[in-house]
């Protein structure tokens, strides 16, 4: 077994202390997919995430074709930094790999402290300033696109939201899904598709993104709802297949 190991400020001893202390954690965020656990180290809070080991064909993918999950995080965190577009510091990622194939990887940032998610603006009917919010995370995706970033996993729980007396900051977490390209107006207006379902967000959003694009705000109101409702369609259906699959797997025992 081999390693790559990068970082810009640890040695590779200091990264495995953290490491160390990421086995040793509890203090784990939801991920079902990966393990993310906060650790503090050297007086500072870290998010360590320990990628779930890929499949035969990744294995391989990851070996020899493609960035790794860990390396394009790290790599992409930069990225929206050297942007001054918001998203915890990254640290560094390590790799584990054979000659032939890939194993396992890590990736850990700072913590950032943020009071709530897009999540809370659907959920919690106690937040006040809906719309005021909305707004200034329009204004931060439109920053995001115009520095030619189509963030594949805009999620309600990918943007952790802070709030001070300058108002909202927004930082992006999970991000070894994103695409670089001067992105064309339509495609702006799907990258909202999967934040809500419902018509009222996007109402405010769309209305906010025309005016920042100098566009007509009726029309993209009208596309990122048409794009929602058939994202929110095909992940329905989606959801309904697995459900029917996994209750004949259960009559098939």
């Amino acid at each position: 077994m081999t390693e790559n190991f990068v970082s810009s400020s640890l040695s590779r001893k200091r990264f495995q202390h953290i490491l160390d202390k990421f086995h040793e954690s509890d203090h784990a965020l939801g991920n079902p997919r990966n393990t993310i656990r906060v650790i503090d180290f050297d007086g500072k809070k870290l998010v360590v995430k320990s990628f779930k080991t890929p499949n035969f064909f990744n294995k391989i993918a990851y070996r020899f074709f493609r960035p790794s999950k860990a390396a394009r995080s790290f790599d992409n965190a930069n990225y929206l930094l050297e942007h001054n577009i918001g998203t915890p510091a990254p640290i560094g990622y390590l790799e584990k790999k054979t000659a032939t194939a890939f194993y396992d990887s890590y990736y850990v940032s700072e913590y950032v402290d943020h009071d709530f998610t897009y999540r809370e603006i659907l959920n919690d009917d106690t937040l006040e300033s809906k719309e005021e919010i909305l707004r200034a995370f329009t204004r931060f995706i439109y920053k995001l696109h115009e520095a030619n970033v189509y963030f594949l996993d805009n999620s309600p729980g990918n943007t952790l939201i802070a709030q001070s007396q300058k108002g909202y900051q927004f930082f992006l977490v999970d991000l070894n899904r994103m695409k670089f390209y001067d992105i064309p107006y339509e495609d702006r207006l799907k990258n909202f598709q999967r934040l809500s379902p419902h018509k009222w967000t996007y109402e405010i959003m769309g209305d906010e993104y025309a005016q920042l694009s100098g566009t007509d705000s009726k029309i993209a109101i009208e596309k990122m709802w048409t794009y929602t409702q058939q994202f929110q369609e095909k992940f329905h259906k989606k959801k309904r297949l697995k459900n029917k699959l996994k209750n004949l797997a259960g009559k098939a025992q």
